[in-house]
């Protein structure tokens, strides 16, 4: 008997096919809800997920599970801690995403920069010339704060420096000057809020830093500086941004994630002409979508052909 997999959501058909070419039965999930998953994941072996919610009493009613693989980096939509103790390897796709965001992150940073949205606006309302009283500044020579310096951080680094010729100034605690390439200089928390003109944001989310970047953040800030959030929204205490940018703390802020996601369409963040949001659609490329649907597949056969997963997040006491 075929193993199982559930898909709760639609996924690029290569993932799909790489499923089907290793024998393994597909079963699209009925709903992302939790009782949606509890029902379809009764009879399931794995489960390859996009951003439904996988509690605890999902991991319980997949009697049968063995593996959740994540299509995608993130896996904070997963209980961890109960996937390891019912022996679930639970899995991502930590490369997947990497060059899609980076250029999305340098085509924020650009149109942050010369205000292209704005300027976009008022010439929907025949505003030609708003330009002259909103004026961009030009990226060469200017400082990018990168904070987090992990594949994403590092990739758009390296896109700013040789793209842009701007100078890179990055926070990480996991890496040391002599890991960091020659044209980047590692600085501490304040220094890279502090002397950067735009300060863009590439930690995860975790405990620790969710709303790490807040109203002391803001005041380090230059006025003329701009904040870039393409990582998660948690990590940003959003009504301290709100007033930050209302008060000119700092010049405006490009956001591709929020708090609560889908948005709140009361938000202010959603009508100030300073701010651009966009709907959490950085890694929304037609090759990011089959690539962290092939490396999730991939993950899937490792573990139910009897092997370790290449990606693993947990280490679960596997069940015998």
């Amino acid at each position: 008997m075929a193993y199982k997999v559930l898909i709760p959501q639609e996924i690029a058909h290569e993932g799909v096919d790489e499923l089907l070419r290793f024998g393994y039965e597909v079963k699209m999930g009925t709903g992302t809800g939790e009782e949606d998953l509890i029902r379809d994941v009764a009879d399931c072996d794995a489960i390859l997920l996009r951003t439904a919610q996988v509690t605890r009493t999902v991991l319980e009613a997949g009697k049968k599970l063995k593996i959740v693989a994540r299509h995608g980096a993130g896996y904070n939509n997963v209980d961890i801690k109960a996937a390891e103790e019912l022996g679930i390897w639970v899995t991502n796709a930590p490369d997947s995403t990497t060059n899609s965001v980076a250029e999305f992150v340098l085509g924020a940073i650009i149109a942050a920069a010369k205000r292209m949205f704005l300027l976009h606006e008022a010439l929907r309302r025949k505003d030609f010339y708003f330009k002259n009283s909103h004026k961009g500044i030009d990226l060469e020579g200017k400082t990018l704060g990168i904070v987090g310096f992990g594949r994403i951080g590092s990739r758009v680094a390296q896109k700013a420096f040789y793209g842009l010729d701007m100078k890179i100034l990055a926070y990480s605690p996991h890496i040391s000057e002599a890991q960091a390439p020659d044209y980047v200089r590692k600085a501490d928390w304040d220094t890279v809020f502090s002397q950067s003109d735009i300060v863009s944001l590439h930690m995860p989310l975790t405990e620790e830093s969710r709303g790490c970047v807040g109203e002391r953040e803001f005041g380090l800030m230059k006025p003329s500086a701009y904040l870039i959030n393409c990582a998660r929204g948690e990590v940003v205490k959003e009504r301290e941004l709100e007033n930050a940018l209302r008060q000119g703390q700092i010049a405006g802020a490009f956001l591709d994630v929020l708090d609560k996601e889908p948005f709140d369409r009361n938000s202010p963040l959603l009508s100030m002409d300073n701010v651009v949001v966009t709907p959490h659609m950085a890694s929304n490329t037609e090759e990011c979508m089959k690539l962290m649907a092939v490396q999730a597949a991939s993950q899937i056969h490792l573990v139910l052909s009897g092997q370790e997963p290449a990606w693993p997040v947990n280490h679960p006491h596997i069940k015998k």
